[in-house]
């Protein structure tokens, strides 16, 4: 079965330090396009679904080579719209070791998709043509045209019946000083818009400044959850724990709640080659399970392996098929494939 899914949300070039050289040893620079909206479209596309991105590209060969690239991935550009002249970019430096892996973001505000007018996109086609439709923390950042554009559109995909799928993918240095009072309200609009959303305990505590007595990680997301789910009607709610080792792994344990049960996948443990993207890939994981009627186990073993994979290869945007992430969830280690 496969769905119409739409993502809201800024296409930005990603420029990459080669190897393991910090910005100011480096002289050259990788570049590809992407954002959270062109790496789920593109993930659900390479697992047979139809991907769309709502975005406002710059009039420009910048533009016209983002344009190219999101072409190149499968994503259908039926609501791509252009104008303005600027690209957000970000900056990555690998990690290594306990030597953290760096973004460094320049020139967001002013680029094309958050200086869009309000009522650029058409939302109401959008809303009744698309089953769902994918929004991002990180849009919800910029300022006050952008969320405004969000709203409605999540406003127009409820009244249509399509689902609302929102990522709270909280980024402190976007929001800035004081950024989770800031940024409560407008979560909060979002989280009433939604039906699925992404996060974990953190964000609950953080953002969203809820209390609780538990004192474990695992206890914390049992506590609150929950009482997420209820008090803004969102019927599943998914994330995932992490903890990162100083040889260069990865541990990764994924959740789903649903009907008022926890679905967890087994602890999954792997070396890691490019950790961008990989909780997008895990949302496609998400909701590719939920669309074909996985069970609850499978669903999360899914988007769980999926995000494992995503870590294995260069670049933000997931790569893996669904026969790939299948094959993974039963195997532990692979010889060459002939």
């Amino acid at each position: 079965m496969s769905k119409k899914i739409a993502a809201f949300g800024e296409v930005m070039m990603r420029l990459q330090v080669p190897g393991y050289e910090s910005l100011s040893q480096a002289s050259t620079l990788n570049y590809t396009f992407s954002g959270t909206g062109v790496n789920v479209t593109s993930a659900l596309a390479r697992l047979g679904h139809h991907g769309y991105l709502i975005t406002r590209l710059p009039e420009n060969a910048l533009g016209d080579a983002a344009f190219s690239y999101i072409q190149k991935l499968g994503i259908s550009p039926e609501f791509i719209k252009c104008g303005g002249e600027q690209l957000g970019l970000y900056f990555l430096e690998n990690g290594y070791g306990p030597r953290q892996s760096r973004v460094t973001y320049t020139n967001r505000q002013l680029s094309s998709f958050n200086t869009a007018p309000i009522d650029l996109y058409p939302f109401e086609e959008i809303a009744v043509t698309m089953d769902m439709v994918h929004f991002c923390g990180i849009a919800l950042a910029m300022n006050d045209r952008v969320r405004e554009n969000m709203k409605q559109l999540a406003e127009a995909t409820k009244m249509a019946g399509g689902m609302v799928v929102f990522d709270c993918n909280y980024r402190p240095s976007l929001w800035g000083k004081e950024g989770y009072e800031k940024a409560k309200p407008h979560y909060e609009r979002m989280l009433y818009l939604a039906d699925m959303v992404m996060m974990n305990e953190k964000d609950a505590r953080w953002i969203l400044g809820m209390e609780t007595e538990k004192e474990s990680q695992e206890e914390q997301l049992l506590d609150l959850i929950p009482r997420v789910a209820k008090k803004y009607s969102i019927s599943t709610i998914a994330g995932t724990h992490r903890s990162i080792y100083p040889n260069h792994s990865h541990s990764l344990r994924g959740y789903i709640f649903q009907q008022g049960s926890f679905q967890f996948s087994k602890m999954l443990t792997f070396s890691v080659l490019d950790r961008i993207g990989a909780g997008d890939a895990f949302t496609s994981g998400i909701l590719h399970g939920i669309i074909q009627g996985f069970s609850l186990e499978k669903t999360v073993t899914f988007a769980a392996t999926s995000s494992m994979l995503a870590h294995t290869v260069v670049g933000d945007t997931p790569t893996a098929t669904e026969k790939e992430i299948l094959r993974a969830m039963t195997m532990t280690a692979t010889d060459v494939e002939r």
